[in-house]
């Protein structure tokens, strides 16, 4: 029994009944209330934290021990001797596919990146402001949302269709134009460049409506106000919309990220097969080579707890840029 309730049922004790002040009684029910709810909170939380680690907590304490080990298809744990010796493998360059799938990595997340997170940043504003016509903006939306409701499968045979060689809308063009015998899938730079925009058709539609909502909620009193004072639109975007878009800007950003690093679905089913020699073997796909392929499920492991690392890295770096402790204070502004 806490203290706070001991001592308000003395004072209910000592007291006659006719000289019980309303306060104290006033008191022991808010006491109550406040338990009560707290009870509430932490019965309707502990069966989603139950469920969070299950399904979370403990694959990744799984995959951490899986990583230092060798692991194959016995799926008998044998910790390494060295301990470290996967990561070695990684870090050391004992692998030669390593430093290979690390640029394509580093090339595939970080332009795509710009158009996940910077070209949607521009379709939101484009297709919420720009634009005035309700209904021309919302039809260029849904092109661009229309490969997110599509079946990845799907997706993938029209890429495939699109640059076939012989039949492919892409491969009659670039024939009209000179380019003859271009095989857009296998040959680099092209499939390089096919893959990033495989990936950003998608991620733009995504980050797209994150914006396109966070700007719908800018009070139009703010615009107007602008306004009247002379401001054009390019200084309403910039002095306006933009400074207010910074916590939609961190989360696309950080989102984007962790999903491009983990990402290689897409990847998978237009280049299955041909995804190393064509250049556009990603680190989460060569983990899943790794592991489903060459069987190697403690290699894997560690290759997926770098990835891991180095994606929450970069995430933290974004809150630093962004100055996450600066957003989280509260508006000077008084009212």
């Amino acid at each position: 029994m806490s203290k706070k309730l001991s001592n308000l049922l003395m004072g209910y004790v000592a007291r006659p009944k006719a000289s019980i002040s309303m306060g104290a009684l006033g008191g022991l029910k808010s006491f109550l209330k406040e338990k009560s709810r707290t009870f509430f909170v932490i019965a309707f939380l502990t069966p989603f934290l139950a469920a969070l680690t299950i399904m979370y907590g403990l694959p990744c304490a799984l995959s951490v021990l899986m990583s230092f080990t060798d692991m194959g298809l016995s799926f008998e744990l044998h910790f390494l001797n060295p301990l470290l010796k996967n990561y070695y493998t990684i870090f050391h360059v004992a692998d030669p596919r390593v430093p290979v799938v690390a640029q394509t990595t580093i090339l595939y997340v970080g332009c795509t990146l710009l158009i996940n997170a910077g070209f949607s940043l521009v379709l939101g504003v484009l297709t919420a402001y720009c634009i005035r016509n309700e209904n021309v903006a919302s039809v260029l939306r849904l092109l661009w949302f229309l490969p997110r409701m599509t079946p990845v499968i799907i997706y993938a045979l029209l890429w495939l269709w699109f640059t076939d060689p012989t039949y492919g809308p892409l491969s009659i063009v670039s024939s009209w134009l000179g380019l003859k015998g271009v095989r857009w899938l296998l040959d680099k730079p092209y499939s390089q460049l096919l893959m990033i925009l495989v990936n950003g058709y998608i991620g733009a539609s995504w980050g797209m409506v994150i914006y396109v909502s966070s700007i719908k909620t800018i009070p139009l009193e703010i615009i107007y106000a602008a306004k009247a004072d002379g401001a054009t639109d390019w200084d309403v975007i910039r002095r306006i919309i933009l400074p207010l878009l910074k916590w939609p800007i961190l989360f696309v950003t950080s989102w984007q990220t962790l999903s491009l690093i983990g990402s290689y679905v897409e990847i998978l089913a237009i280049w299955d097969g041909y995804s190393f020699t064509s250049g556009v073997e990603v680190w989460s796909l060569f983990t899943y080579h790794t592991a489903f392929e060459g069987y190697r499920f403690g290699y894997s492991a560690a290759l997926a707890i770098v990835m891991a690392t180095i994606a929450l890295i970069l995430v933290a770096i974004y809150f630093k840029v962004f100055g996450f402790k600066r957003m989280l204070e509260p508006s000077r502004i008084e009212v």
